[in-house]
């Protein structure tokens, strides 16, 4: 042994497996790009959520084994921008809003921006933010809603008005809400070790059930719910807050006459 090594030498490199499955998010995201580009819409949904299952798998992979590193997370991001930025505004607008013209490729680019500025909020973020909330939409969320939607109408003409307008306006609402500052629950908080309810597990196995008979639209319609959760729960919020201020009105009313 060479006593004049130099001892960062032998720290070089970088943990194989969480980074291996970071690997293979990218290239979900990236065959997910090429199948769209030969007109295999089904296939490059279906990528982008095997995708989102890899980009959760790495980060628990990589907590578990204590294996978490700064090139780690850099490597996610990137990793993320293509599988759940590019990739589904690609899909899409190869699919059905490249007929739109220039509010096709708008659409496409809102979305794609949306992605990336919540990636870099996200990552400036880390260690400071409540870890029971999302500030904004999550990009794998959003990319799903994407996916879903074409997984579930690739079939349909292409050039239906109604199908063109609702993806159009899909894609540039959810990059809108990823740069949003609306609410969305994490799921951080969840103690799976805990007990839960027998019903609960009945629920869950029900929804098992009912992904296995249609899971595009089942898929699709869980994860539109979840985007369309935070707006709804955010304009609750509003209202009761304008309740109680009422409330308190008429008490300070009363108090004073």
């Amino acid at each position: 042994m060479n006593i004049h090594q130099n001892p960062l030498k032998s720290r070089r490199g970088i943990y194989l497996l969480p980074n291996l499955l970071t690997l293979a998010n990218l290239f979900a995201g990236f065959y997910a790009i090429i199948s769209a580009m030969n007109g295999h819409y089904a296939e490059a949904a279906i990528s982008v959520f095997i995708a989102m299952i890899l980009d959760g798998l790495d980060g628990r992979v990589a907590r578990l084994t204590n294996t978490e590193s700064a090139f780690g997370v850099e490597f996610d991001s990137l990793s993320d921008m293509v599988a759940f930025g590019v990739a589904p505004a690609s899909i899409i607008y190869m699919w059905i809003l490249f007929p739109l013209a220039k509010l096709g490729w708008v659409a496409a680019f809102i979305y794609v921006a949306g992605a990336a500025l919540r990636l870099a909020r996200f990552n400036t973020q880390i260690g400071m933010a409540d870890k029971r909330y999302f500030q904004g939409l999550p990009s794998p969320a959003a990319a799903l809603v994407i996916a879903g939607f074409v997984w579930v109408f690739h079939a349909g003409d292409p050039h239906n008005l109604f199908l063109q307008t609702t993806a159009f306006s899909l894609t540039a609402l959810m990059g809108l809400l990823m740069v949003s500052n609306i609410r969305y629950a994490s799921f951080k908080n969840v103690d799976w070790r805990g007990k839960i309810p027998f019903m609960v597990l009945l629920v869950l196995a029900f929804s098992l059930v009912m992904i296995s008979i249609s899971p595009s639209q089942v898929l699709f319609s869980l994860f539109l719910i979840y985007a369309l959760s935070g707006p709804i729960l955010t304009f609750w919020d509003l209202h009761k807050v304008k309740a109680l201020r009422k409330r308190l009105g008429k008490r300070g009313t009363k108090n004073r006459a």
